[in-house]
């Protein structure tokens, strides 16, 4: 037996409005076209399923149960499928993201990625910025949502930890300090340092941690990218520390410092402002790629 989705539509708006060119209407169809669909319904069945006048047409007793046999379904139907298409355009769309370069090399191509498999009607807009254009265009509402590094507490973010990133130290393998397994901080007094400007959101950590060990920072140079300090490490111009986010070219170890210091990342959008539908699921994609389970700060 073939039965179409079509035909059993076009039997139940005839049905239920009992005139051919009001269920066309209703179906946006032309009446010829409906007039075929029930032909082909009751030549497939063998049955005549309504009684036709010049006035009006009236479904006969086969009518009348196909009618209150499949109605119920059909409704049940038309509502899973919608569901469906609304899941399928929920997921269809641009978000944009901002990113401080650290986590924009070390963890949103992974995101990206991942949702790009998942979500292939989804495009994920990436915003490379420092931290302090991170928190501007969090702030004036020109991307979804940012990562950050410890952003301010001041009150005009909705912010969620994402997990903490530990500081290295790297250098060459033929530094003194690469024979060590985990390296004191106090063993980077006098050590001539190649770190990240303060446009980084890991600059102001990195000085803090030597502060309060007393140690006196010799920065020797300061660059906007991890990838030029690790050019002038290789250089031989001196050691750097660096998330363990963004690791250096295979020509560079690293050594976990001792004790460890870590910077918070941090997913964060306007305070009150609720995330839309696809910003939402960036979001959760970015919580479930990530080892600490989120919670709020």
């Amino acid at each position: 037996m073939n039965i179409s989705l079509r035909q059993l539509r076009a039997f139940l708006a005839v049905a239920r409005q009992q005139h051919f060119r009001r269920a066309a209407e209703s179906l946006h169809l032309s009446q010829p076209a409906v007039s075929r669909y029930i032909a082909d319904l009751e030549a497939e069945l063998g049955l005549r399923l309504f009684d036709r006048t010049t006035r009006e047409v009236i479904p006969t007793d086969a009518g009348r149960y196909l009618e209150s046999a499949i109605g119920r379904v059909l409704d049940e139907l038309e509502g899973v499928l919608s569901h469906i298409h609304s899941e399928n355009e929920r997921k269809r769309g641009k978000v944009h993201v901002a990113s401080v370069p650290t986590l924009s090399a070390g963890l949103m191509p992974q995101c990206i990625a991942d949702c790009a498999v998942r979500y292939p009607e989804l495009t994920i807009q990436l915003h490379d910025q420092a931290q302090t254009l991170v928190l501007d265009s969090v702030r004036g509402g020109e991307v979804d949502f940012g990562v950050a590094i410890d952003p301010p507490l001041t009150g005009e973010f909705d912010s969620e930890l994402l997990m903490r990133d530990p500081f290295v130290l790297v250098c060459r393998p033929d530094h003194p300090l690469a024979a060590l397994d985990r390296v004191p901080w106090r063993k980077l007094q006098g050590q001539p340092l190649i770190l990240l400007d303060y446009s980084s959101g890991s600059r102001r950590l990195i000085d803090e941690a030597l502060a309060s060990r007393n140690i006196r920072a010799n920065v020797v140079q300061q660059t906007g990218h991890t990838l030029t300090a690790f050019r002038m490490v290789e250089a031989g111009l001196g050691i750097s520390v660096s998330p363990a986010l963004s690791p250096p070219p295979p020509t560079l170890v690293t050594r976990p410092l001792s004790p460890q210091e870590s910077r918070e990342v941090v997913l964060l959008k306007r305070r009150q402002r609720s995330l839309s539908p696809l910003a939402t699921l960036v979001w959760e994609r970015l919580r479930s790629l990530t080892s600490a389970p989120p919670r709020p700060l």
